[in-house]
């Protein structure tokens, strides 16, 4: 479990961090999202005890955040800060060391870890002789070795190619209930894919916090993409008969023949079977209909407008 209460971090006169708080309960797997410098690497510090807040405390499995506790903790830092002249077994073993895994314990956790993130063909290897997703996946290594309680991962996939990226996620996952996970991404598919539950900060403050789906609900975006033949031209006509399309915007010629757009509609209405009903009274046939809906992108899009307009 992870708590943050009234959490305020200050840099002279600048406020990275401003009251901050949130909880995790113990076993999930929360994403944390916001833009450069809004305060997501200073909070992941924090919690891990690298620095201290201004103000505010943090609990760990409901004690106050300290070096005895902070063991219990697994960091995968940013832009992972690595020792090259160390093999990866060496780099592995060190941070077992670190932890304070004792040395008859040690091999045992090493080569499990090794195991998990599949490092077994690069251990012997030099870290500054690897790729960049060996890289990642030996600072995950890091974090995971000596089964810390709480893992703490600062953008995991970032650098990563595809196939990378769908192993990492499927690691995760996997993980989940074992470990209390908070990670940040800017790859925001991601975090809907493997997260129950996202917290959003801008400019040190927490804006929102909840379920990917309910924070998907909390936005209208009813949008309706159409593909049509219109010989005529006739598709802005079809609002004269729909009074609940607000804009019916151009998006790109499929064909000679075929044209994309966008409409726009006020509410909650489905327009779907209206826009059936109605396009052959303008000669227009609809070749494709699908009715779109808001995603996390779009959430996190919003809310930070709508607190920069603030």
């Amino acid at each position: 479990m992870i708590e943050l209460k009234n959490v305020t971090k200050m840099y002279g006169n600048f406020k990275a961090l401003d009251n901050v708080n949130f909880k995790i309960e113990k076993g999930e797997v929360v994403g944390f999202l916001g833009q450069n410098g809004a305060g997501k690497t200073t909070t992941m510090k924090i919690i891990t005890g690298l620095i201290e807040p201004t103000e505010g405390e943090v609990y760990v499995n409901n004690e106050r955040i300290s070096k005895k506790n902070s063991t219990k903790i697994g960091y995968m830092p940013e832009n992972t800060p690595l020792y090259n002249s160390l093999t990866v077994r060496e780099f592995i073993n060190f941070m077992g060391e670190i932890k304070g895994i004792k040395r008859a314990e040690r091999k045992k956790a090493v080569d499990e870890v090794i195991k998990i993130l599949n490092l077994q063909s690069v251990e012997k290897k030099l870290i500054k002789n690897i790729s960049r997703g060996y890289k990642q996946r030996v600072s995950f290594a890091g974090a995971l070795i000596g089964k810390p309680d709480i893992l703490i991962l600062d953008e995991p996939m970032v650098g990563l190619d595809p196939k990378q990226i769908i192993e990492i996620r499927n690691l995760i996952k996997s993980l989940k209930g074992a470990h209390t996970i908070l990670l940040s991404s800017h790859i925001l598919s991601e975090i809907n894919q493997i997260c129950e539950k996202v917290i959003i900060i801008e400019k040190g403050k927490i804006i929102a916090t909840d379920t990917p789906a309910n924070l998907e609900n909390q936005i209208s975006n009813n949008i309706v993409n159409i593909t049509v033949e219109d010989p005529k031209n006739n598709i802005q006509r079809i609002k004269e008969k729909i009074d609940e399309i607000d804009e019916i915007k151009f998006i790109k010629n499929i064909s000679k023949y075929e044209k994309e757009y966008e409409i726009k509609v006020i509410g909650d209405s489905d327009i779907r079977k209206s826009l059936m009903t109605i396009s052959p009274e303008f000669d227009i046939t609809i070749v494709e209909l699908r009715k779109s809906k808001s995603t996390l992108e779009d959430v996190f899009v919003n809310l930070i407008k709508e607190e920069e307009e603030i």
